[in-house]
């Protein structure tokens, strides 16, 4: 117990601002930038659908995000342990239970996903999906999700790796891992970025990417647009909180969480320059949606020269950017057992991939054994995608934004958004604290209704 109490107090966090920047960078980018991004582009009308999305992440999401952060910087506690600092005898608690739940449903979803985009790499580099035929690429995947042993064996190594990094600590582990990881999935982006402009016919898909057609936009757009953005910085789980836990003082988080913002629209940006070029110039469907990545990808690079080389950089990738998601999700739940039930690290990760396999192995079997297993008409991978997209995750983020705005208040926000007077940012401070006291919360309520089927 001497060994565990040590540990909890010698807490650790990141070393230096880049080490920041690289790991809330890895947090929000993700599947999200390089599969769910491109394809929801693709069936809201490309460029006017981005106009809106970016309105909704500086309107929405960056503020829940800043307030995430002033949370756990503040109270150097995991997503519980922060609320319970701040209010004693208080609920609000719950939200941080909310957010350790969420993050681990998610993993138990995204956990499979990331297994399939590694088992990809692989087939790439065979040549099992260099196909230019839809059919052949589309029997390869679903041999694939409805498969047994084979999906399984990838999400249990995604976990395994996933917890062997989340294990070695925040310097040691998450912030050494996500500052070499982030650098490359950029030069990987810029390689196939340059590959699909130098293709015949890939004006159209600059065209359909950068230059607006707003009689596409409508009230649809817009909440596709505002839920997109609040899933995309990955705010209303708790893993900015936990990682603004592990944030200094010194830090300036409102830049900060500016610059991961703007990187992660960028990552975003140059995830459809790689795609939407390639899939004009073979003539293919923009709109296909989530087959994008692992039916309608693999037969465009197929369509291009070297395109199993280009075809493997990509997958390659996208494994990069899943795995920073999932440092973040993982050392949400790992944070709260070692700091509120004093667990060593090492145990904490353990239990936690442990439990993460056994629910996981749920969705990823969802559609082959357990396909006729449904709850509210929906298999199980789907259920928790809608519990935590459509209700935890807004639900959280409505709370995040209600706490800073309505419990703390001005004053008490502005001691963190200054760094206690010492940042000389008060007239940012106050546009700040308009949007997350009334522009977000209203935002992301809209958000959760759409998403329960409101309207």
């Amino acid at each position: 117990m001497e060994e565990t109490r040590s540990e909890i107090a010698q807490r650790e966090g990141f070393s230096s601002s880049i080490g920041v920047i690289a790991a809330t960078l890895g947090s929000a980018v993700g599947l999200g930038n390089i599969w769910k991004f491109p394809y929801v582009t693709g069936q809201n009308g490309g460029a006017a659908f981005i106009l809106i999305y970016l309105i909704a992440v500086l309107l929405g999401s960056l503020p829940v995000m800043i307030s995430e952060l002033m949370i756990g910087r503040k109270t150097n506690a995991n997503a519980v342990g922060a609320f319970k600092k701040l209010t004693k005898r208080e609920p609000w608690f719950l939200v941080g239970v909310s957010g350790v739940l969420s993050a681990f449903l998610i993993m138990a979803f995204y956990t499979t996903v990331a297994g399939w985009v590694f088992s990809y790499i692989f087939k790439a580099a065979t040549g099992t999906i260099h196909s230019t035929n839809p059919e052949q690429t589309s029997a390869v995947f679903q041999g694939l999700v409805s498969g047994v042993g084979e999906p399984l064996f990838w999400q249990i190594l995604v976990l395994g790796i996933t917890g062997v990094i989340i294990m070695a600590g925040v310097a040691k582990g998450i912030e050494r891992v996500t500052k070499i990881l982030m650098p490359i999935l950029f030069v990987l982006l810029v390689i196939v970025d340059i590959r699909s402009l130098t293709l015949p016919g890939a004006a159209e898909g600059l065209k359909f990417l950068f230059l607006p057609d707003f009689s596409k936009i409508s009230f649809g757009v817009v909440l596709a647009a505002l839920g997109l953005a609040f899933f995309k910085l990955s705010v209303g789980m708790g893993t900015m909180t936990t990682y603004g836990s592990y944030m200094g003082k010194e830090e300036d988080l409102p830049r900060t969480a500016l610059k991961v913002m703007l990187a992660d629209t960028l990552v975003s940006i140059m995830a459809g320059v790689a795609i939407f070029p390639a899939v004009f110039a073979f003539g293919f469907e923009p709109k296909s949606g989530p087959s994008l990545l692992f039916i309608t990808i693999p037969t465009v690079f197929a369509s291009m020269p070297f395109g199993r080389f280009f075809m493997v950089l990509f997958f390659i990738l996208v494994a990069v950017a899943a795995t920073g998601a999932m440092l973040s999700l993982l050392e949400v739940p790992v944070a709260y057992l070692v700091e509120e039930h004093k667990l060593t690290r090492r145990v904490a990760t353990l239990l936690t991939i442990v439990a993460i396999a056994l629910v996981g192995s749920t969705a990823t079997l969802s559609t082959s054994l357990l396909s006729q297993h449904l709850f509210f008409g929906k298999n199980l991978f789907d259920l928790y995608d809608f519990v935590t997209s459509n209700i935890l995750l807004p639900l959280g983020g409505i709370f995040f934004a209600l706490f800073v705005g309505w419990r703390w208040g001005y004053k008490g926000m502005l001691v963190e958004f200054s760094n206690d007077g010492r940042l000389r940012n008060e007239g940012v401070a106050k546009i700040f604290f308009i949007l997350v006291k009334f522009v977000a919360p209203i935002a992301i309520t809209l958000v959760l209704l759409a998403g329960l089927g409101v309207f």
